[in-house]
């Protein structure tokens, strides 16, 4: 399996500081790259975080505030300009083709590569199933229309070496069960189902400005690595109503009670300078897992499969 980690290409919300870039971030899975909130300055972060244009298949926006999104032009004609050979597409919400539309055609450009549209409509959807994940989208409560992504891993098997044993099930007899999921052993017929159990596939969850809402709280369940918005500290919880926002602690709380092992908080707003509080926030509202508050140009994995 390839890697599968979140590379953080900029952490902060509505004004970018000498420290954090606006939002910017690429999921790779398995060998594909999803890149998500391209704000401005997107494509000189991915230049300094060794992420080239050949690596983006897929375009998340969750909304088009500027700092989720002016990064698009020079995202997209990098694409062109390199000639990526493969198929991007973009996910969007569809009320805001007109904007995606003027971000894609910000300024004339030779285009070479066919971008294909898929934008988001309705409380979300399944917008991709592919042989390594399965991408979902939800609605998030922000001002403007917003949707929060999801990918999940199928299902495998996990095989339980004392069933192959117990069986006589050894050497090249266990890839063949693995492919065939029924084989014949010195006569005894043995299913794939009689020497394994069921192997959860990995969650990882993306949820950007949104109040807390049913959206966000079905797109963490169970998550693996959730990647979320914690703009204001909690003394500011009335602006973070007010504006469409969680908290440090409202992030918790949803992360705690949706069973996430790994937590990334990120999108703060310029007016903290000390990232420590978030994370004492977090942890005083309970949430015990693996937490980390994102800094521009780092790299979280995956948690290890349970």
């Amino acid at each position: 399996m390839s890697a599968r980690e979140l590379i953080v290409l900029g952490t902060a919300s509505q004004v970018p500081t000498r420290h954090r870039n606006h939002n910017g971030y690429l999921l790779r899975w398995d060998g594909e790259g999803l890149l998500f909130d391209p704000g401005e300055g997107t494509q000189r972060q991915m230049l300094r975080a060794g992420v080239a244009a050949h690596d983006i298949d897929r375009i998340c926006v969750t909304h088009f505030h500027g700092d989720h999104s002016l990064g698009l032009p020079g995202v997209i004609q990098r694409i062109n300009l390199d000639r990526v050979p493969h198929r991007v597409t973009a996910h969007y919400p569809a009320s805001g083709q007109r904007f995606f539309e003027r971000l894609r055609y910000a300024t004339a450009y030779r285009e070479t590569v066919a971008l294909t549209e898929e934008p988001v409509a309705g409380d979300g959807a399944v917008l991709a199933r592919t042989a390594a994940y399965t991408l979902e989208a939800a609605r998030l409560s922000h001002p403007v229309e917003s949707y929060g992504y999801r990918l999940i891993e199928p299902d495998g098997r996990r095989m339980l070496p004392e069933r192959l044993a117990a069986l006589g099930v050894r050497g090249p007899d266990i890839g063949r069960l693995q492919r065939e999921r029924v084989v014949e052993i010195a006569g005894r017929r043995v299913a794939l189902e009689d020497v394994s159990e069921v192997r959860r596939g990995q969650r990882f969850a993306f949820i950007m400005d949104t109040r807390l809402c049913d959206g966000a709280d079905a797109l963490a369940q169970g998550c693996d690595l959730l990647a979320i918005e914690s703009t204001f500290l909690d003394e500011d919880e009335a602006l973070a109503v007010e504006y469409g926002h969680l908290t440090a602690g409202q992030a918790a709380r949803l992360a705690a009670g949706a069973g996430v092992r790994h937590l990334v908080l990120t999108h703060f707003s310029q007016r903290y300078g000390d990232p420590s509080e978030f994370e004492r926030q977090a942890r005083d509202a309970g949430f015990e897992g693996e937490l980390t508050v994102a800094q521009d140009l780092m790299t979280v994995a995956l948690p290890k499969r349970r």
